[in-house]
């Protein structure tokens, strides 16, 4: 059974037995506690949690997943992925855990005919209804096994839902591993389908794990998870998840590249894996978003495509393989997923790139450590330092699996136990952060999940007014719910219906101000979402007592809110144009949507050249004066997509979605606030463009009153211009070239005098060397000179005098002494260095000396000391001199 009827045949199963078809969301979620969708409840989360009424009692979906948990396992088991498609059935308070065994042995028997003696079972240790449900469906006793928390117990790692699981897991025999079932070997027990039952509530858990159990939950759920690639591999009777239909277009490819076949176990047969499963993953996070970083999700694919190049290398494939891998992806599985397809471009340019860049690290990577191997083995020590192998990995990105193995070709070792000591405590200064602010996110979002227990949902009233009656219902101060709070405090306040417009897709929050009817007053500084469909004012109470359930009046800035509005149009419309002028894979990747300015990321791998740049302004200024209409209409998102709306990335988007049209040039999903006509976004001006990382540029760009302001500031900055060069200001450019021709003209002649200047001094100061022991000396004090200047004069001095000689000169500049001094070749030839001249010299003006060779200089801020450290040189000189 081929995989795309392996997933009809899921979907049709559930849907036929009343379950929503729910389609994936992306890979960048839209949770602060998740870097990457890892599981197929990720979207289904706010249900569980209670957050957010379910708009159905049961829903399916085929979810794309990226776990980076089990990496080192990929290759060296026959089922680990770091990318699958997790099939699902979800109930809400609906069924529970005989009908969610029973749909699952239903359809894995009939739908799928996986033979019932090869399916076996786990439940949690103190599960017996689970284990009740599954003798009463046929299931032996010896087939079912119990086991600890560790294996079938689910929880989300905080206070809320958890539940116990229980596991299908199918024997694919003898072959695979040792008989005794899936507590005694996972490869040959493939654990293939997780029931989840979030049957309790759990408090908050200690240090080692263990958290109370406070309860049953009114309303059970059930949360399901069965594996695409494992199934594929059982029923299309391959070994591994990258010999089934899904990947192995990929796998062939990749042998293709190497030029030999894969072995069928050892290294070699890793590294195949490796690169075949790590393109999959690569193709499905760029095409969601993810582009190569330093840290959070950026980091995960960086990590990925470097493993999947350093095992290309080990096959033996010296040239690019990630471009031709990701094709291949994209050709298997683009008709199913189709933002593979449409993403082909970008997926191509940053994955080679990448690749380009990380062969350049390679190559610096092993300069560097064939050096520090030199310096172990001279110093006769058999262990490179863990310090260095953790500089290359960390500062040069150089894998530690290369510094090893080149180290153990050179008969070193490497301190990894150093290595991984330094890493640790890397990783214990990042999480150290990162759980700071997670915690503090947790704790928000409980505070706002006990007020969304018994509070309504905020009506947005922002798109047609800015001004409406509201009543107080919710009020937090310093993290807690309260009622009340006194003159001069700060509060997050939730409101019955709201105008203001709440941070999402770029825009920023309104601001504003609340009046109350009993006479106090809020300023509103900010508006955000605290959880869906609630809008989190922040507030200071200016005058009076916050109370809650008192009635107001709330009224959004409105000069503001157009600036908003204006800037948030222009992105429409410098997407379109991007787009249209740099290619389909120039697509947004963020943006900043603030009043009259804003920044637009979007995907490009250049710069973008002068006349890039004029056409873009041209051709956004140019649509805003068409004065085209902007619309907002609603469709169900695939009526959306059929209709060429285009979705952003990391976006979170329901059924039902809004679509914002400007003319019949842009069409997005959206929903911000907008101008009702294009001509609305007034003048656009293109500020700047930059880079943000790797493959990620930046526009900044002004709109309306900021445009306006900045012409002006331009126009009087133009007419002190011109008044400075007694000019007109449309002459200014011309004369300002004819100034600085003649001021570069008279810099040269200037530096030519300046070099004659010099050459006369150095004439005269070699007529003051003086005998000193077999050769001569000049010691003196000059006037005047710069830094270099006085080195350039010691040095034409030196050429002057018959050898051996030493010039030692010294001036007092800008509140510092500064010294140089120069040798004649023949004692730099006889092994003098002259920075020993000047070394107790720089000491006394309280510096140091540096330079190597003949010439050498010093520097201190003891400007009064100049006289002696030139006698000090002088004597110092006057040695060496008589030793030579």
């Amino acid at each position: 059974m081929r995989s795309t009827q392996i997933r009809d045949t899921f979907t049709d199963f559930f849907t036929s037995r009343g379950h929503q078809s729910v389609p994936s969301s992306p890979l960048i979620p839209d949770d602060p506690t998740l870097l990457l969708t890892n599981a197929g409840m990720n979207q289904f989360k706010p249900y569980f949690l209670g957050e957010t009424p379910p708009p159905f009692p049961r829903a399916t979906s085929i979810q794309k997943c990226a776990r980076t948990v089990d990496i080192d396992n990929v290759g060296r088991t026959n089922r680990h992925a770091t990318f699958f498609e997790m099939m699902g059935n979800f109930s809400f308070g609906d069924y529970f855990k005989e009908d969610a065994i029973a749909y699952a042995w239903e359809l894995l028997t009939e739908g799928y005919q996986l033979e019932k003696d090869k399916l076996w079972i786990t439940v949690f240790e103190d599960d017996d209804e689970a284990e009740h449900v599954w003798r009463r469906i046929g299931v032996p006793a010896s087939r079912i096994q119990r086991l600890g928390r560790e294996d079938n117990y689910w929880s989300m790692g905080v206070p809320g839902p958890c539940g116990p699981c229980s596991e299908i897991n199918y024997d694919r025999g003898p072959a695979f591993g040792r008989e005794g079932g899936p507590a005694v070997d996972g490869e040959r027990y493939v654990e293939i389908w997780n029931l989840v039952f979030t049957q309790f509530r759990r408090g908050e858990g200690d240090k080692k794990g263990n958290f109370p159990i406070l309860g049953e939950l009114a309303r059970k759920g059930v949360d399901t998870g069965l594996g695409l690639d494992r199934l594929a591999a059982i029923l299309q009777d391959v070994p591994n998840v990258c010999t089934t239909d899904l990947l192995s277009p990929t796998f062939d490819t990749v042998q293709d590249l190497a030029g030999w076949a894969s072995p069928s176990e050892g290294e070699e047969k890793v590294s195949f894996q490796v690169v075949t499963e790590h393109a999959r993953t690569i193709a499905f996070l760029i095409a969601d978003g993810v582009l190569p970083a330093k840290d959070g999700r950026g980091y995960i694919l960086r990590r990925l495509m470097r493993r999947a190049i350093r095992h290309a290398r080990l096959l033996g494939i010296d040239g690019p393989v990630l471009p031709t891998t990701t094709g291949s992806v994209i050709t298997n599985l683009g008709d199913v997923w189709p933002e593979l397809t449409r993403q082909a471009a970008l997926i191509e340019q940053v994955v080679t790139a990448e690749e380009e860049s990380f062969t350049r690290t390679l190559t610096q990577g092993t300069r560097l450590l064939n050096a520090a191997i030199s310096r172990t083995r001279e110093t006769r020590l058999a262990t490179l330092p863990g310090e260095t192998a953790f500089e290359l990995a960390d500062t040069y990105g150089f894998p530690l699996e290369l510094t090893v193995e080149a180290a153990r070709d050179a008969g070193l070792t490497v301190d990894e136990d150093r290595f991984a000591a330094l890493l640790d405590e890397q990783r214990k200064r990042a999480q150290a952060g990162g759980k700071a602010k997670t915690a503090q996110a947790l704790r928000a979002m409980d505070t706002y999940r006990e007020l969304a227990a018994r509070l309504p949902r905020t009506e947005f009233l922002g798109y047609q007014q800015l001004t409406a009656e509201a009543t107080v219902t919710g009020i937090i101060s310093g993290g807690t719910v309260t009622t009340s709070v006194g003159e001069g405090g700060d509060v997050e306040l939730l409101l019955d219906r709201s105008p203001f417009y709440a941070e999402a897709g770029g825009q920023i929050g309104d601001t504003g101000t609340l009046t109350l009817n009993d006479g106090t007053r809020l300023r509103i500084t900010d508006t955000r979402y605290g959880l869906d469909g609630f809008r989190v004012h922040t507030a200071r109470v200016l005058e009076g007592e916050l109370r809650t359930g008192t009635v107001g009046e709330a009224t959004v800035d409105a000069e503001r809110r157009a600036g908003l509005m204006r800037s948030h149009s222009a992105t429409h419309i410098l997407h379109a144009v991007v787009m249209a002028i740099l290619g389909e894979h120039a697509r947004q990747q963020g943006s900043l949507v603030e009043s009259d300015r804003f920044r637009f990321d979007f995907a490009h791998f250049t710069a973008l050249t002068p006349d890039q740049l004029a056409r873009i302004e041209a051709a956004v200024n140019s649509h805003v004066l068409d004065d085209p209409a902007v619309r907002a209409w609603h469709a169900d998102r695939a009526e959306a997509e059929a209709a060429g709306a285009i979705a952003l990335f990391g976006e979170k988007y329901g059924d039902t979605v809004r679509i914002v049209d400007i003319g019949d040039f842009s069409r997005e999903l959206c929903g911000g606030t907008h101008v009702a006509h294009g001509s609305q976004v007034g003048t656009f001006r293109l500020l700047s463009e930059s880079s943000t990382g790797a493959n990620l540029r930046r526009i900044e760009a002004l709109t309306g009153h900021g445009t306006l302001t900045h012409l002006d500031t331009e126009r009087r900055l133009l007419n002190e211009l011109a008044d400075l060069l007694g000019t007109r200001p449309t002459d200014a450019p011309s004369a300002l070239r004819k100034r600085l021709a003649a001021l570069a003209t008279a810099q040269d002649e200037l530096t030519r005098l300046r070099a004659d200047e010099l050459r006369e001094q150095a004439t005269h100061l070699a007529g003051t060397a003086r005998t000193s022991g077999t050769g001569r000396l000049v010691s003196q004090t000059v006037t005047g000179t710069t830094a270099d200047e006085l080195r350039t004069l010691a040095q034409e001095t030196a050429a002057r005098l018959d050898a051996p000689a030493v010039v030692i000169l010294g001036t007092e500049r800008d509140g510092k002494a500064l010294l140089a001094a120069a040798l004649t070749q023949d004692l730099h030839l006889g092994g003098i260095q002259a920075s020993q001249v000047l070394t107790a010299a720089a000491r006394l003006v309280g510096g140091g000396a540096g330079g190597r060779g003949p010439v050498a200089s010093a520097g201190g801020r003891r400007p009064e000391a100049l006289g002696q450290a030139l006698t000090t040189a002088a004597e110092d000189a006057a040695r060496l001199l008589s030793g030579h």
